[in-house]
């Protein structure tokens, strides 16, 4: 069986930000066994997994795209929408835009310490939408 829900979650600032209790409230009750894909419907923010503990790994993974990433390169011709526009892309491509989860005994089988990131590129960040499908 194959349920799938579309939401959006409000704006967050630019930077790494864990979603997976957010997650959790707008996804269904989650079949014994199964898995979730959650897919973001943008090209400027995107989704991993990754620590939830310290939130030290937050900033630390925004400075090491940021220099992965750079704004203001002068070889870059898209910047309609300002300096991170460009930058933003590539970025998102770097992370993903979908993570799978295993469902296990009703719950995100996710490891102790991790959680569900967005990463959010822009410096004026607007509401996302996500696709949630639960697989069981």
């Amino acid at each position: 069986m194959v349920h799938q829900t579309t939401f959006t979650l409000s704006a967050y600032r630019r930077g790494f930000h864990i979603i997976t209790a957010e997650v959790e409230r707008h996804i269904p009750k989650l079949p014994e066994t199964g898995l979730l894909h959650l897919f973001i419907k943008h090209t400027s923010a995107g989704l991993t997994l990754n620590e939830d503990a310290d939130p030290t790994v937050l900033m630390d993974f925004e400075s090491f795209f940021n220099d992965l990433a750079p704004e203001n390169q002068p070889f870059v011709r898209h910047t309609l929408e300002g300096p991170d526009d460009m930058p933003a892309h590539i970025k998102s491509t770097l992370a993903g835009s979908s993570v799978t989860i295993p469902i296990t005994n009703g719950r995100l089988n996710l490891g102790t310490w991790q959680g569900i990131y967005l990463c959010e590129f822009r410096n004026h960040a607007r509401a996302r939408t996500f696709v949630a499908t639960v697989y069981s």
